[in-house]
């Protein structure tokens, strides 16, 4: 697809909003992809990474292969992605530590408007298409309660948490970085990243580069065999994932990170009155809707941007 230079920054600035949401566990930029119009032609670009255009690169040279992977937008989305997550990192941490309620409140009403909106592109809804939509609700709210393991640093183990979590970042509803918190890799990567430790994002990138060729192949034959069904599953997961994003929520058990800090290792969600009772804390319940709000309006206008570009 032939683009100007506003267009790729547009998807450049895409990137950023996915880059940001695989920063927090539990939103996934999938979802950002998937509301801002360029899902599909995310996955069949990945999907394109392979042997018989990689050999393009000798045979007819570097720009017939930049060409057929449809390179500048997927460099625009990367370049997106990595803006978002070296510099977004701190700030995001530092609100999920000081305003949990308000930043989970909005990535709430976030997905669930962003649910609707996925849901609507299935064309034709039966009994089928409703089983795979309660299994994949299913399916992410059995994964979202998981407890996070401790695991290895090792080399071996950071390219396959790279692996694994590249997979969920592209799927609506599992983020990456809530699968690398279930790995007790989370903590870990993000140190990295403030950091600087090239040796760990290195080995990362290997994994998540070769995990998602991998996946994205899987998924566009879904998408264009099964589109309604794997739409539904989408969505389905989207709407399981609320489970971990609820924003009341009370710490069972605890954990020390590599700095000596105490960090949340299980929590349970409850009502804004048990939360006020256990925590003796201002639920901040009109705060929280008014977030919630929030995150239905952006998709709101991300949808009246979309239909506004096609008119």
């Amino acid at each position: 697809m032939n683009r100007g230079f506003l267009a790729y920054l547009l998807v450049t600035l895409k990137g950023m909003g996915m880059g940001a949401a695989d920063v927090i566990p539990g939103v996934s930029g999938g979802t950002i992809a998937f509301i801002s119009g360029i899902y599909e032609e995310l996955v069949d670009s990945i999907k394109s990474i392979n042997l018989s255009n990689i050999r393009k690169i000798w045979i007819t040279g570097l720009h017939s292969f930049w060409k057929a992977v449809n390179g500048n937008f997927l460099l625009s989305v990367v370049v997106g992605i990595l803006i978002s997550v070296m510099s977004l990192a701190r700030i995001l941490e530092y609100i999920l530590v000081n305003h949990p309620i308000q930043i989970w409140s909005f990535f709430f009403g976030l997905i669930i408007a962003s649910a609707v909106f996925v849901a609507r592109k299935i064309d034709r809804w039966d009994l089928t298409v409703l089983i795979f939509l309660i299994a994949g609700i299913v399916a992410a709210f059995i994964i979202t309660s998981f407890t996070p393991a401790e695991t290895t640093n090792a080399y071996w183990f950071i390219f396959l948490s790279g692996a694994l979590a590249i997979c969920a970042m592209i799927l609506p509803g599992i983020s990456g970085s809530f699968i690398l918190l279930l790995l007790g890799k989370y903590q870990f990567i993000l140190n990295a990243l403030n950091e600087g430790k090239i040796d760990v994002i290195a080995v990362l990138l290997v994994g998540a580069v070769i995990g998602i060729i991998s996946f994205a192949n899987l998924l566009s034959w879904l998408l264009k065999r099964y589109h309604n069904v794997t739409v539904s599953i989408l969505a389905g997961f989207m709407l399981g994932s609320l489970n971990k994003i609820w924003p009341w929520k009370i710490t069972i058990s605890t954990f020390t990170d590599s700095h000596g800090e105490l960090k949340p290792l299980v929590q349970q969600n409850v009502f804004p009155g048990r939360f006020e009772d256990a925590l003796q804390a201002d639920p901040q319940i009109l705060l929280a809707v008014l977030f919630a709000l929030a995150g239905v309006v952006l998709i709101l206008l991300f949808e009246g941007l979309s239909k506004f570009r096609k008119s």
